[in-house]
């Protein structure tokens, strides 16, 4: 608080108070009181007067100064009415009364909001186990009734798990905290375990992969780790392109300072520049997925929402008909590994 601010404020009534004075002194003097007696009289109220404007003044900045800090030391400037205090002057103490029924009020929305987050999730993970028998029993019939039909609809099948698998880690993405556990994982178990659970598809677009140095130790949640790679490898496989003769999509790691870098690269029709830079943002589907509509754009978005709650980074270069590659940066370090 500025002591120019306060003058300012209280310039009116200042001008009135000196007004005052002189009236007075002006008044006494034509009543023919002792000179010495009114300079006395106007200098003692004059003192008086100054005296509670400089007493008030540090009592407020002293007030707005420690309110001020205090909201600076916080991150989440809502809790202010945790750490302020009600003061000793009127408009402190109306300040105070402010801050708590405003505080009161929006804690009691984000109550609400809380309950019916949870009970929009825990309906989206019965609605997903619910949604998994009938799907499970679909593919057992086509199982037993192979054609060339039931072989599209299995494909198709396929696709609804994958967006139903979405569905649930997007709902769980909010509350992740909850629901991880970071250990020690070999890089190449979770690939293998992707590349496994995509084969058919990768066989019936012919895509090749190819594998290198992956043998890597990392830390981070093996369930949230391999939904990342199965949505990047779901891309390569949505985009490839069926103009080339070879289609793959490579595995390989890079050490980089304290960092490990797992990168998945394809050749296929790879994304124009202003693609990229939006790439990671939720519902855009670029000129690809407008191009050959199977795009959600819930993928990517996802995948950058997840590694940033795991404390990992995702990064994505991609030229036109050259391909894409993503690398997922894993830190070197075993500080929050949980058993």
């Amino acid at each position: 608080m500025k002591i120019i601010d306060f003058v300012k404020e209280r310039i009116l009534f200042i001008i009135i108070s000196l007004m005052i004075l002189l009236f007075t002194s002006i008044l006494l003097l034509t009543l023919k009181v002792d000179f010495y007696a009114i300079v006395f009289i106007f200098v003692i109220n004059f003192i008086g007067i100054l005296i509670y404007h400089i007493y008030d003044y540090f009592n407020r900045k002293k007030y707005y100064d420690e309110l001020l800090n205090n909201l600076d030391a916080l991150d989440k400037k809502y809790l202010i009415s945790d750490v302020i205090d009600e003061g000793s002057f009127l408009e402190s103490k109306i300040l105070y009364n402010i801050i708590n029924e405003t505080t009161k009020s929006m804690k009691d929305d984000i109550s609400d909001l809380r309950i019916n987050n949870k009970e929009y999730r825990e309906y989206i993970e019965l609605w997903v186990h619910e949604v998994k028998t009938p799907i499970a029993s679909s593919k057992l019939l086509i199982e037993n009734n192979k054609s060339e039909l039931t072989k599209s609809i299995d494909e198709e099948i396929s696709k609804i798990e994958m967006y139903i698998e979405q569905v649930l880690f997007y709902a769980r993405s909010n509350t992740l905290e909850k629901d991880y556990i970071i250990k020690e994982l070999d890089l190449k178990t979770v690939v293998n375990k992707v590349i496994r659970r995509n084969s058919k598809v990768l066989i019936e677009n012919k895509i090749k992969i190819e594998i290198l140095d992956i043998e890597k130790i990392v830390y981070t949640d093996i369930k949230w780790l391999e939904f990342i790679i199965n949505q990047i490898v779901s891309n390569s496989i949505k985009y490839v392109d069926k103009n080339k003769l070879e289609n793959k999509v490579k595995f390989y790691t890079k050490n980089i300072g304290e960092n490990v870098v797992l990168y998945i690269e394809d050749n296929g029709i790879g994304m124009n520049e202003k693609d990229v830079i939006k790439a990671f943002e939720k519902g855009y589907t670029g000129e690809n997925g407008r191009r050959f509509g199977k795009s959600t754009g819930i993928g990517l978005y996802l995948s950058k929402k997840l590694t940033q709650k795991l404390g990992l980074a995702i990064n994505l270069e991609s030229e036109i008909k050259k391909g894409t590659k993503i690398g997922i940066v894993f830190p070197i370090n075993k500080m929050f590994i949980f058993e």
